[in-house]
């Protein structure tokens, strides 16, 4: 009787058929397409030969240039399998992975159609399960996919046997010179004028040592203030919601009118500067509702949707009034580390709080959400463990429960079990 129960409240990742192949959403423009529809990139060139000699991608340089990115000049040329025999396909899994061209040389190089960026090499062999960051500007999404993906690189994949790992080798190095070293090892955060960069997206890869089990693909796509204007830019963003399998949806607790009210902050600037710089979280939703929710479905997305309020450190600053805020004793303020699984009983006590707390301070927003998403959960979180003072962090950057949203939706997406806690 014992285990009946037991099994009842565990939720674990059923045996799914597996597919001959799977849809492809491209994680650097989003577009959805089927791994028929891939091109390829010529492994050599050819001077004497105009089809394969270098020459400009005007796709991959018009994707550039949505970001602000150099055009290059001079490229291997782009072959559409549709022009290469049958018997110089390469399939591996029911999926074209590579060709051999004219010249007896072959390439395993896929691009996208739409964007013609290369493809991870999973793609089509295994579900595209992108995680997106999503959040107002200037609210902090950069220092939380900082220290994020330190956080699974660092710990949390080893827990669950796996890895963190960058799309490629410039994704690396500029995700640990431009973020992870300034943070991480001098306690400085991002220069607000690099926050204004249009930046392309961040890449990693959860990749788990179980070969059944497909990479999780996490995609950290900031929408600079300027980009909210721009309507290709706002496509680009629009897909890349909508094509993802879960998001984290990040709520600054500035954001919040009531609490900016009471939190007396020592900010430098006068209020109306210091205001003017945060949407409401409701605004955000409503963004969201015009460029790909309102077009779903009865208007609500089924995407699991973790909706994290940062800077969980600074609630430490609001005094607690008839047991309206979180109380200075909150498991908010305490790091959890989830093991293997997803503790279930931690998860209900976290989700339930920050719920309620929403609720009482934002119940515009908390509405907004009950309307349009079907299915979300509420965490805390300090990505830096303490409130910086001049754009620096006294001390060693401790995060606090930033792994938790992102662990919640691998569960969401039958990644790990849930369990009680034993």
């Amino acid at each position: 009787m014992l285990t009946f129960f037991k099994n009842m409240f565990e939720k674990k990742p059923p045996q799914k058929e597996r597919l001959p192949f799977y849809d492809i959403v491209c994680p650097f423009c989003f577009a959805k397409f089927s791994p028929e529809q891939v091109v390829f990139r010529a492994a050599h060139h050819r001077e004497e030969d105009e089809d394969y000699a270098l020459q400009e991608d005007v796709i991959l340089n018009q994707y550039r240039n949505k970001f602000g990115l150099d055009d290059i000049e001079e490229i291997e040329a782009v072959i559409d399998p549709e022009t290469i025999p049958d018997e110089n396909r390469i399939v591996v899994d029911n999926v074209l992975v590579g060709i051999t061209d004219k010249y007896g040389v072959a390439t395993k190089r896929r691009l996208c159609p739409h964007c013609h960026n290369e493809l991870p090499i999973t793609a089509g062999k295994a579900p595209s399960n992108i995680i997106s960051i999503v959040g107002a500007s200037q609210v902090g999404k950069s220092v939380y996919m900082t220290s994020l993906i330190h956080t699974l690189q660092n710990t949390t994949a080893n827990r669950f046997d796996a890895a963190c790992m960058p799309l490629n080798a410039q994704i690396s190095r500029k995700f640990r010179e431009n973020y992870e070293s300034p943070l991480f090892e001098r306690g400085q955060l991002l220069d607000s004028t690099q926050k204004e960069k249009r930046q392309e997206p961040f890449i990693f890869q959860f990749i788990f040592k179980d070969n059944e089990r497909a990479p999780l693909i996490l995609v950290f796509f900031d929408v600079a203030g300027e980009g909210m204007v721009d309507r290709e830019y706002l496509e680009i963003y629009a897909a890349h919601v909508r094509n993802s399998s879960g998001i984290l949806f990040l709520v600054d607790p500035l954001q919040i009118r009531t609490i900016r009210d009471k939190i007396q902050l020592n900010i430098g600037d006068e209020p109306g500067e210091f205001t003017a710089r945060y949407d409401e979280p409701r605004e955000v939703v409503i963004t969201m509702f015009e460029n790909f929710i309102g077009y779903e479905q009865a208007s609500k997305t089924h995407i699991p949707t973790a909706v994290v309020l940062t800077k969980s450190d600074m609630l430490h600053m609001l005094k607690e009034e008839d047991g309206e805020y979180i109380k200075t004793n909150s498991n908010v303020f305490r790091n959890y580390v989830h093991e293997k699984y997803l503790n279930l009983s931690e998860f209900e006590n976290i989700n339930g709080e920050v719920r309620r707390f929403i609720e009482k301070v934002d119940r515009p927003f908390k509405d907004a959400l009950d309307v349009y998403f079907t299915n979300t959960a509420f965490f805390a979180v300090s990505a830096l463990g303490s409130n910086p003072v001049n754009q620096k962090v006294s001390g060693v950057v401790t995060p606090v429960r930033v792994d938790e949203p992102f662990i919640w939706l691998l569960h969401q997406l039958d990644y790990i079990e849930g369990r009680e806690r034993s």
